[in-house]
């Protein structure tokens, strides 16, 4: 009875998680009204905001010079890049300060000094320098456009925001057999999921192509340098304040990235992540949400990785009890539940890398689809595997901040930008 009730709990959890995610990741697919609400508005009227670009770069001299000449290539005129750099990082330096020397109109070097270092204290570093009205961030592998700050400065005058988020898309899909799956998750995410958070006024921020006016973002004393996941938190605070956010996504415009060159530093990035989203549930600002349906949206996202993490525990428990004990035909049954939206979630995932490869000009063709597909339960299970060590970890108080390698694998041809660009 006890192994019964057990499953049935386990498979109506899973059941019902499967079910809210699928729907939460249609959201701007749901209505053509929605879908519309997601891009931006083409700018008109005069430029009225300066803007600081921040970019932390830590041993990133392989891929900081393409970025800064990227950015550099704006057709916006009054904007500043901070490169923020650590003291005890000499090839890094020399990559910014031989940038800086190049455009000493546009360019200044910050360096970070901090003994222990992360992206929120290289980034409240650099905080003071600012000179612009709207402090941004970018990575420091980050391809932008150069019409991206045009857009940005038009939401900002015509939504009277205090948070504009860009979209940021993972490109190299067929680099690896997980890195289609990456690029997925980035695709619904920033298509989708945070135009749903931004209108229920709940939104965990993106780390990059974010844009915060100044005056609120020193209001609220800058990033939380102990934070994991320190872009989620400063969004849960600034959401709880009230703040504005508006969130835009175009193809056209978005910030391309690339996938971690292994699948051990994908499990490491996701371990960074998932727990950064643990301490921000501990330190419930979210609590301060004034609508009950904003703060369970804020539990449900903020501890998604605890329930990752007993999934992760529970199916191969599942497996040993379903081979090791009889069980009702019933109940048996009720286990399969979680599958079905399993089996939708796959199918809406196929359409949508379709759309992935047009909006991209990317080639999907059979094997992607295939890989799709095959690649389910192994990308789960990493994800699951990130979500214990996670908990591992901040159960053990290891808050050590685990680096991205960025290796350039997103520039590689350098065409789809230019391409998609002329047919913008």
């Amino acid at each position: 009875m006890i192994v019964s009730i057990a499953l049935i709990l386990i498979s109506t959890l899973f059941f019902t998680m499967a079910v809210a995610t699928l729907w939460w990741m249609m959201h701007a697919w749901r209505t053509p009204e929605n879908l519309a609400r997601t891009r931006f508005t083409e700018p008109e009227g005069p430029h009225r905001n300066s803007f600081s670009l921040l970019v932390p770069a830590r041993h990133e001299e392989r891929v900081l010079a393409a970025t800064v000449e990227k950015v550099l290539e704006s057709h916006y005129e009054d904007f500043e890049v901070l490169l923020i750099v650590g003291h005890d990082d000499p090839e890094t330096t020399a990559v910014a300060r031989a940038l800086a020397e190049r455009h000493p109109d546009r360019v200044r070097v910050v360096v970070d000094t901090h003994r222990v270092k992360n992206k929120p204290k290289a980034l409240n570093t650099a905080l003071p320098h600012c000179r612009g009205d709207v402090v941004g961030v970018f990575d420091a592998e980050d391809q932008v456009h150069p019409d991206l700050l045009g857009h940005v400065d038009h939401a900002f005058r015509t939504a009277d925001a205090a948070v504009v988020q860009g979209g940021v898309q993972l490109i190299n899909f067929s680099s690896s057999w997980y890195s289609l799956r990456n690029c997925l998750e980035y695709f619904f995410w920033f298509r989708s999921r945070l135009h749903l958070h931004a209108r229920r006024g709940f939104i965990p921020l993106g780390g990059n192509t974010v844009f915060i006016r100044g005056d609120v973002l020193r209001a609220v004393g800058g990033w939380d340098q102990e934070c994991l996941a320190e872009d989620c938190d400063l969004g849960v605070r600034l959401s709880s304040e009230g703040a504005k956010v508006v969130v835009a996504y175009d193809a056209a415009l978005v910030t391309r990235e690339e996938t971690p060159d292994s699948l051990y530093a994908l499990l490491r990035q996701r371990t960074r992540w998932n727990q950064g989203f643990l301490q921000v549930y501990r330190k419930r600002a979210w609590a301060r949400l004034p609508l009950r349906r904003q703060r369970l949206l804020a539990r449900w996202t903020l501890a998604t990785p605890f329930v990752q993490a007993l999934a992760g525990l529970f199916i191969p428990v599942g497996v040993a009890l379903a081979l090791l004990f009889a069980v009702p035909v019933g109940v048996a049954m009720i286990t399969f539940l979680p599958l079905l939206p399993l089996a939708v979630t796959v199918a809406f995932e196929a359409v949508a890398l379709h759309d992935f490869g047009v909006q991209y000009s990317l080639r999907v063709g059979p094997k992607h689809y295939l890989q799709l597909i095959l690649g389910t339960p192994f990308y789960q299970l990493v994800l699951a595997a990130a979500a214990v060590r996670a908990v591992w970890r901040e159960a053990r108080g290891q808050h050590g901040w685990e680096l991205t390698r960025h290796v350039g694998a997103h520039l590689a041809g350098g065409g789809p930008m230019r391409e998609i660009r002329n047919e913008g």
